[in-house]
């Protein structure tokens, strides 16, 4: 009797992959936003979970709210990177064809996110606005795709991908 061979790894669930996607791309573009804030001489990095909760509080009850609010804005910001990914994970079966080139779809994605983040939604929120900065912009914009487009993309594709046998 043959007993026929079994995956190295059982099938990921759609959910399960999306959750560790959006954590992975999360941590990422969390760790990221430290390090560009502390680059341009920032010494608090609560404040990034702050300017994050700020969208649904305000800047004045999102900045004194200590510790709960610095707590809320990293939830927030966990959310909203599983948003994104929920996204690409249910679009990326019907762009798969298109999306050959990993490093191509996460430049794509990425600007993508931030096009709908800084033009479509933020100005939506209650969190403050400053003037227009190419430069930011610039930045921002590549840590997004590589923070968030190519985990997102690598991993969709591999969830996606016929099992080998």
């Amino acid at each position: 009797m043959t007993e026929s061979p079994t995956p190295a790894t059982p099938p990921t669930s759609t959910a399960r992959a999306i959750l560790l996607t959006g954590l992975v791309a999360g941590l990422c573009d969390g760790t990221a936003a430290v390090v560009n804030y502390a680059a341009h001489g920032g010494t608090e990095p609560v404040k990034i979970a702050y300017y994050i909760a700020s969208a649904l509080f305000g800047r004045d009850t999102a900045y004194a709210g200590g510790w709960p609010m610095a707590v809320c804005g990293i939830l927030m910001h966990f959310a909203i990177a599983m948003s994104w990914t929920a996204l690409f994970y249910v679009v990326y079966p019907r762009v798969r064809k298109y999306a050959g080139n990993v490093v191509v779809t996460a430049v794509v994605y990425g600007a993508f996110v931030w096009v709908m983040m800084n033009l479509v939604l933020v100005p939506l929120t209650r969190t403050p606005k400053g003037p227009f900065n190419p430069g930011r912009a610039a930045i921002e914009m590549g840590i997004l795709m590589l923070c968030i487009g190519l985990p997102v993309s690598l991993m969709a594709r591999r969830h996606h991908s016929p099992a080998k046998t």
